[in-house]
This record gives structure tokens, C-alpha cells and sequence, in this order.
């Protein structure tokens, strides 16, 4: 059984997918994004170890917390760096009827990370920013790369919703939510769109690991801007 390197599990969230689902977030991430919650995920030899038969184990004692829509979701981090174990996780997940969820930037896509999409259910896609400017100054990476991700998402028809963290003087127009509809239109297996505000609360993980927050001068993104951003992607 593989052992992977898991940053922290969340028993019954609620933000990370249908219904209630146990969260496990992994350990790792190449990219470096300006406004990351979590830095503390981006060292692959950090957390603990943890094989596939244990996570899955965990999970089922919260079964009939999870009902018809809920299940496991594989967070991070970037569960790609670890994709054979999120798969053994996954195969297991659906031998004892667990529905599964993968949070991912999409940023690898390769046989393995296709095999690890034969076992999912839902995909939960960030696709932070709608130019490729913005992508290269503030992920570190093409547009090009979540775009191909979700050309194959599509492909195989895995249902997917759409993440996006609002920014205040970076994505908050009505033209970019525009440029997000417009962009994500041509891809059927795109059932629901997210956005999300951006929060300063990571600020002291920051501060603990003494590194700088780049977006540390940026306000919070409000709940009314995300309202009306949301009107236009109905």
C-alpha cells in the first residue's frame, strides 16, 4: 500500500464539494500563488505519512454524515504530486460506495493523473484568472495548463465546477466575470461556478513560516461584490 504525505484532514466540510465531505488536504504544490491560503502545504516533505487503507478507514466512520451527495474530497496543496496515492484512495473510496471529489489547480496532465480522473466523480477546477498575463505574473504558469486540464475534464464528460477567488483590483470587474462565462462556455462538463473572496486570514502562516505575503496589501474581497459578480454569470 503507498504512503503519501497528508497536511491535515477535516472530518465534515462543507465548502469542498457536494454535501458533506471528508476533506483530506495533501501535502505539496509547485506553484506560488500570489494570493495562497495555505504556504504551509507547499513543502512536499512536510506533514505526516499516512497510507491509502487508513484515510479510507477514517472516512467511513462519517458514511452517514455524507448522504447521497457528499463523500471524499482530495484537497492540497496540489494533489497531483501524489497522484498514484490519491488514485489508491479513490479505488478504495469507491469500493465501499464513497462518492469522490478532486480540488486541483489542474496543472499536471499526464497517463497517471488520467488514471486518477477514471475514479472521480467531481472535479473541483481552479481556474484563477482568464489571461494568461495574469496566470504567468501571479500562479507562475501558462493559461494554457488549467485550460488543457479542463479540455480533457470535458472530453470525458467528469463533472466539474469552477473556482475562482476574487481579488479586489485584480478579477472584481463585471468584465472579468464576463471574460470567465465567456471562457468557460464552450465546456459542457462545467455544471456550477464558484467564486470565492479573497481572505487575509492566511496572513500570520505567513508570518509564522517568515516569508512574504505578496497580496498582503490587497483588501478583502466583500460578500456584495460577490453577489453582483455572480448576477452575471448566471
Amino acid at each position: 500500500m503507498t504512503e503519501g504525505r497528508i497536511h491535515s484532514i477535516q472530518s465534515l466540510g462543507t465548502v469542498d464539494g457536494p454535501g458533506v465531505r471528508f476533506v483530506v488536504f495533501f501535502q505539496g504544490c509547485p506553484l506560488r500563488c500570489k494570493c495562497c491560503h495555505n504556504p504551509d502545504t507547499w513543502d512536499l516533505s512536510g506533514g505526516k505519512t499516512m497510507t491509502a487503507e487508513e484515510i479510507v478507514e477514517k472516512a467511513k466512520k462519517y458514511v452517514d454524515y455524507f448522504g447521497s451527495d457528499g463523500g471524499i474530497t482530495i484537497s492540497g496543496g496540489e494533489p497531483l504530486l501524489q497522484c498514484k496515492f490519491a488514485t489508491e484512495i479513490f479505488a478504495l473510496a469507491h469500493q465501499n460506495g464513497i462518492n469522490t471529489c478532486l480540488d486541483t489547480s489542474g496543472c499536471i496532465l499526464n497517463d497517471n493523473v488520467k488514471k486518477l480522473l477514471s475514479v472521480t466523480d467531481r472535479v473541483l477546477l481552479d481556474v484563477k484568472y482568464t489571461t494568461d498575463a495574469l496566470y504567468r505574473e501571479n500562479v507562475g504558469c501558462s493559461i494554457d495548463t488549467p485550460l488543457k486540464f479542463l479540455d480533457y475534464l470535458n472530453k470525458k464528460q467528469i463533472k466539474t465546477t469552477i473556482r475562482q477567488v476574487i481579488i479586489p483590483t485584480i478579477n472584481d470587474k463585471v468584465e472579468d466575470a464576463m471574460a470567465l462565462k465567456s471562457l468557460l462556455a464552450p465546456y459542457s462538463c462545467v455544471d456550477k461556478i464558484e467564486l470565492l473572496s479573497f481572505r487575509k486570514i492566511c496572513s500570520v502562516k505567513y508570518d509564522q513560516l517568515k516569508i512574504d505575503f505578496p497580496f498582503k496589501d490587497i483588501p478583502e474581497a466583500t460578500a456584495e461584490t460577490i453577489e453582483k459578480l455572480n448576477e452575471y454569470l448566471k
